[in-house]
């Protein structure tokens, strides 16, 4: 199998994003560090949900599957028919298609808030534009996209 430089660039960025999921609340140290409170996000940042949009959904499922031991499901048609594995530590991992011609291939992850109103109204503060507002998934919770900086954020509350 060749890889293309996006492959490889979203191979080495899963790793770090499952362990940022993965990782209980550990001491850390805030000197030189600014601190910002809000109502909007838990005390800890946790990835609920790790999204790979990609033309390549088998092989990239393959490839994670092969490299990390985790398990794919069939299609899930309420998260755009990705392909979904659960992640130690609770979220999960969701590979899937681009649903429109225009979309791009992606990595996003979606931070679990408890407000995603609030959440969304910082981001929007801060600069960022909303991409797709708080969309409701039966039986999963709500989720929404923004963008900064160019890169794209979701936010997601159960």
């Amino acid at each position: 199998m060749r890889w293309t430089p996006l492959g490889l660039s979203i191979l080495c960025l899963i790793p770090i994003l499952v362990a940022v999921a993965s990782t209980k609340d550990q001491p850390t140290s805030d000197q030189g560090q600014t601190k910002v409170e809000s109502k909007a996000a838990p005390s800890t940042l946790k990835v609920q949900y790790l999204e790979i949009v990609t033309p390549a959904v088998a092989e990239t499922c393959e490839a994670l599957a092969k490299a990390h031991g985790v398990v794919f499901s069939e299609p899930v048609a309420a998260f755009g028919n990705a392909r979904t594995a659960d992640l130690k530590g609770g979220g999960r991992l969701g590979v899937r298609a681009p649903m429109r011609t225009t979309e791009e291939p992606v990595v996003r992850p979606y931070v679990l808030v408890d407000d995603i109103v609030s959440a969304l109204k910082v981001a929007v503060e801060a600069g960022a534009k909303v991409a797709l507002p708080p969309m409701p998934i039966p039986g999963q919770g709500t989720f929404a996209i923004y963008i900064l900086g160019g890169i794209e954020h979701g936010l997601w509350q159960l």
